[in-house]
């Protein structure tokens, strides 16, 4: 390993005491390390300060400090270079940043020693059909919904231009597996393994008694149709990137062409994550 760039929420907790750490360890073993630029303001090493999507550049390894949402803005940061991502908890739920920041010179010690693998975890794109902007990219999910409006927006979902059905509902969630713990779960989706590569589409308060989380392949090229009244319609991706859509118009999502290298360790599996995090499959305690 011979550089990391650093991308850390600057309001969680410990963050520059962590981040310091982080820099002493690069230079105790001779690694190189450059800066997200929103470090600044603690850090004076002007010339390791990089705008964030500069960051893959100059940098073999991106390490992410704060929760799962400092990890997919790394992620979409990373985009298409590939470089593995190290995701570093320092204190919220994080699913997806499941080291905390008391192992962090112990697993840098590991990831230069080569001990750990790479978890390949598929990438959704999005853009609104006939839009000319770029494709936007999304490690967890893409949501299509009524925005801050108290009123049930009507989708119509096709699969390779097939018509698939209709939801009336709040919104829909288009989700990787990665993004299956996410914002799909709590709307009632499936959990799905990391490692299989699908798009489940979840309606977020469908109202209809019919209307279940369906599982799509990774080959499916899938469009929505929105329909709303009065005010746009909302398309954000990973909850950190938004645009309006209009009634009337599509929205695709289909499997990106690149894939997110997530940096792991063998003895922290996706199931025993689930039992840490969620306390799934715990058996319940009868009052004694």
């Amino acid at each position: 390993m011979k550089s990391i760039g650093i991308i850390a929420n600057v309001k969680k907790p410990g963050a520059k005491e962590t981040v310091g750490r982080m820099i002493s360890w690069a230079k105790e073993n001779k690694v190189d390390f450059c800066l997200d630029e929103a470090l600044k303001p603690l850090w004076d090493y002007d010339e390791k300060i990089f705008p964030r999507e500069k960051l893959p550049e100059h940098s073999e390894i991106i390490i992410s400090l704060g929760g799962d949402g400092t990890m997919l803005a790394a992620a979409r940061a990373v985009g298409e270079r590939g470089n593995p991502i190290l995701g570093i908890n320092l204190g919220s739920f994080g699913f997806l940043t499941e080291i905390t920041a008391d192992d962090i010179e112990k697993t840098l010690d590991r990831i230069a020693r080569k001990d750990f693998l790479l978890e390949k975890r598929m990438v959704l794109k999005t853009k609104i059909e006939g839009d000319e902007k770029p494709f936007l990219y999304a490690l967890n999910d893409v949501v299509i919904d009524k925005g801050n409006v108290a009123r049930l927006i009507q989708m119509h979902l096709y699969d390779n231009e097939e018509f698939v059905c209709s939801y009336s509902a709040d919104g829909l969630i288009l989700s990787t597996s990665t993004g299956s713990t996410a914002y799909s779960l709590a709307s009632g989706g499936p959990i799905i393994h990391p490692q299989m590569n699908v798009i489940i589409v979840s309606p977020i308060c469908p109202h209809t008694l019919a209307s279940r989380p369906i599982i799509f392949s990774e080959n499916e090229n899938l469009k929505i149709v929105v329909e709303c009244s009065k005010r746009d319609a909302m398309l954000t991706v990973d909850g950190q990137v938004a645009e309006p859509v209009k009634s009337g118009e599509a929205v695709l999502v289909s499997k990106a062409d690149h894939s997110v290298n997530l940096i792991k360790f063998p003895e922290s599996s996706f199931y025993s994550i689930l039992r840490r995090k969620f306390h799934w499959g715990i058996r319940p305690q009868g009052e004694k």
